[in-house]
């Protein structure tokens, strides 16, 4: 089976998929070459890519972005479901309002503030393209690149990009790989190995935007969240952080025990103002470098699908959807209304380079960036 999809149109079985077909026929068996797909900038190609594994879930990605565009997983009723939003086509991700659904973020994960921070004695200065701040890289952020694929198996997808001395401001040639895979405890990989010729940060992460009860099946309000840490990084009213760890406890912010999104998305406080909402990093508990923490655990509240979150970082950005304004089509014909998705993304700290006391961000030639996390799919009855 030739699983490698070159086409800029998103199977259409796939579109059927969304809509809780139980249908288990690959996207691979009935892809065809799209004579019109087009190319970005660099003249690359770009195309759709499945993974699956033997209980019929499957992933599919594009390299525009090295993104993840559909994934589908069962419900309490058996029916596969996709829980992750995309389009239909690249094209539509090209032009979409919100840039990152789905995509790698890169070269620095979340927001540095005012674009601007000190190594090894020198001012870097990046493109600023969040208010002052610079966010997810900036102006020429990774979502925004065609990235080269290798499909290595039926379960595994690698991604590769050269990110050059200076691209977006940040110093050194940043040689990116990204690999996805999909093994039969239904758990969604993500490896992550960046290398560099000269001093630079790195902050790696995926934006997925998720609706455990289906892409287009309203709000996540409902779904039901535990993240397991202890303390969060406050932010001020351009959500840059303070500095300071500050605890959860007492605040609308403890995720400690089992509670649904909307519980307290709503209480006058201060820190949900300044992120119209969760748009928050969470500093998870029991984290040691090279291991996996558990991170977080997410209901959907009438599918029972039951998404945990692995993780080898230091803390986790939870962000409840709360820019997302319907203005674009998803591939299940929804509109990407007010908090119909959220993310959980794993991360190093906001702002890092900027606080000296956070974990730090820096790599250096000779040094190898290596990270990993995943999602793993269960159902709740």
């Amino acid at each position: 089976m030739k699983l490698k999809l070159i086409t800029g149109l998103l199977p259409a079985v796939l579109i059927v998929a969304a809509c809780n077909s139980s249908s288990t026929k690959s996207s691979a068996d009935t892809a065809k070459q799209d004579s019109t797909a087009k190319t970005d900038t660099s003249k690359k190609a770009t195309s759709f890519y499945v993974i699956k594994n033997k209980n019929n879930v499957k992933a599919v990605f594009t390299n525009y972005g090295a993104r993840i565009v559909s994934l589908n997983v069962p419900d309490k009723k058996g029916n596969m479901i996709d829980v992750v939003t995309g389009f239909k086509t690249v094209d539509e991700f090209r032009k979409s309002t919100e840039p990152y659904f789905g995509a790698t973020i890169g070269r620095y994960g979340n927001r540095i503030a005012k674009g601007k921070f000190m190594l090894d004695g020198k001012q870097v200065t990046l493109t600023v393209n969040n208010g002052p701040n610079t966010l997810h890289g900036g102006k020429t952020g990774f979502q925004g690149v065609v990235w080269d694929a290798k499909q290595v198996d039926d379960h595994t997808i690698e991604f590769t990009y050269l990110s050059k001395d200076m691209e977006g401001g940040f110093p050194g040639n940043l040689n990116v790989k990204v690999t996805y895979s999909l093994n039969d405890q239904n758990e969604l990989h993500m490896d992550y190995e960046a290398t560099t010729d000269k001093t630079t940060v790195c902050n790696l992460t995926n934006h997925a935007f998720f609706n455990l009860n289906g892409e287009g099946s309203g709000t996540i309000l409902n779904h039901v969240v535990q993240i397991n840490a202890d303390k969060y990084t406050p932010v001020d009213s351009t959500l840059i952080p303070t500095g300071k760890l500050e605890p959860v406890a007492g605040t609308p912010f403890d995720f400690n025990k089992p509670t649904a999104i909307g519980a307290r998305i709503n209480d006058k406080n201060e820190q949900l103002k300044n992120g119209k909402g969760y748009d928050h990093n969470f500093v998870l508990s029991g984290t040691a470098p090279g291991k996996f923490a558990h991170a977080a655990t997410v209901t959907g509240d009438k599918s029972g699908v039951v998404m945990d979150v692995y993780t080898q970082e230091p803390g986790l950005q939870f962000y409840s959807g709360n820019f997302m304004q319907g203005k674009n089509t998803f591939k299940s014909g929804a509109k990407d209304d007010f908090r119909t998705a959220f993310a959980m993304e794993t991360q190093h700290f906001p702002d890092s380079p900027n606080e000296p006391s956070f974990p730090t961000t820096t790599l250096k030639p000779g040094q190898t960036y290596k990270t990993s996390s995943y999602y793993k799919f269960s159902v709740k009855k």
